[in-house]
């Protein structure tokens, strides 16, 4: 990389830290509502995730104290002795039944929204979501596929729907991305059109295969709106690779991101090898994706609502913005499962529903907010 590069990375890099001048489309942060809080935001956000976890923990057909569930879950730690004073049973019901799920939905939660911050940076726009470039479509296809199939109701049999909905989902964008590719370079727009226009495709034969098998169209739905009808920890240890390493490769790319601000040309001229940058980005967020999709369902709004929340809070420079949301969208998307079991209870809503009934008037501000910006 050229010295007017690193020169042109080390001033973007400073960009969040900046307020005037920005090419970023998005809002600065208010100084006000910077100095209300005072905190580290990684110290917000981890705190907001503990609380997260220990509530998810706690809230169940058999009440859990949240001192008691910190308390049991650090007696399984080396280095602490904690005397039990609780019934034998907590411990069942913590690490057999509800960690598992905890765990589960706050992975999900953080893929899709790490990978809704970078697709937002990818695309300039704050109105980008994981499922942009098919990869909803795409699972959802082929989970419907795999139901379809009337598999026996073996652990087997019941796996090849996750497996079927993560395939689905890779081979989407994998799809989309051929055909945006124009030569050797990917425009952004290209692969947005792409993105439509195969979520289409994919969405029409889904809708058609659900019409035509009656006794799964219930199940397909359920799944859809994002349901969890695996147990134990086979579904956390099956994605937590592809997401720990999705979510790192979306890490080490905030920089990159920040210069892609300026626009591919321009990011260029400074040094960035630009199609290289969004092939891993649209890689990593795409794996990420389609890991939590394939067990947690479809779950609408956290990848777009989370980042834009930290980046009003916070600011947009992306080396702290998708950590930021990493974490921020772990614990949001378990508080949406909190409210989930308990609106209705003992009858549960699917999470989608939860996310969509706050998600959309989110949407709908967010559009009004910024429907007079330009960002192509």
């Amino acid at each position: 990389m050229s010295d007017r590069g690193n020169e042109g990375l080390r001033d973007k890099g400073n960009e969040g830290q900046r307020e005037d001048n920005s090419p970023s489309p998005y809002p600065s942060v208010s100084p006000s509502l910077r100095r209300s809080l005072p905190l580290s935001p990684f110290v917000w956000c981890f705190l907001l995730l503990i609380a997260a976890i220990l509530l998810s923990a706690a809230i169940g057909a058999v009440a859990i104290h949240p001192f008691e569930v910190a308390r049991i879950i650090a007696s399984r730690l080396p280095f602490l002795h904690i005397t039990p004073t609780w019934p034998a049973t907590f411990e069942t019901i913590l690490f057999d039944i509800r960690l598992p799920r905890t765990v589960l939905i706050l992975l999900a939660g953080a893929a899709l929204s790490g990978s809704g911050a970078a697709y937002q940076g990818l695309f300039r726009n704050p109105l980008a979501d994981p499922y942009i470039i098919g990869v909803a479509s795409g699972a959802g296809l082929g989970a419907v596929i795999a139901m379809a199939l009337h598999w026996p109701a073996t652990i087997l049999g019941a796996l090849v729907i996750p497996i079927a909905a993560f395939v689905g989902a890779l081979i989407t964008v994998g799809v989309v991305y051929g055909l945006a590719r124009v030569g050797r370079a990917t425009p952004v727009f290209t692969l947005i059109l792409a993105g439509v226009a195969i979520g289409s495709f994919t969405t029409a034969i889904t809708t058609f295969l659900m019409l035509s098998s009656q006794a799964e169209l219930r199940r397909a739905i359920s799944w859809m709106l994002g349901g969890f009808a695996f147990g134990g920890w086979m579904p956390v240890i099956a994605i937590l690779p592809y997401i720990i390493i999705g979510l790192i490769a979306l890490a080490l790319m905030g920089r990159a991101l920040n210069v892609l601000q300026f626009g591919d040309d321009q990011a260029q001229q400074l040094g960035l090898h630009v199609d290289r940058v969004k092939l891993i980005v649209v890689i990593a967020a795409s794996l990420t994706t389609a890991a939590a999709v394939a067990y947690a369902g479809i779950i609408g709004f956290v990848g777009l609502a989370v980042p834009h929340v930290v980046r009003l809070l916070w600011g947009g420079d992306y080396r702290r913005l998708i950590p930021l949301s990493i974490i921020a969208g772990a614990a949001l998307l378990l508080l949406a499962d909190i409210l989930a079991r308990t609106i209705i209870a003992p009858q549960e809503v699917p999470l989608g529903v939860v996310t969509a009934m706050f998600g959309a008037p989110f949407f709908l501000w967010l559009l009004r907010r910024t429907k007079r910006q330009t960002f192509w």
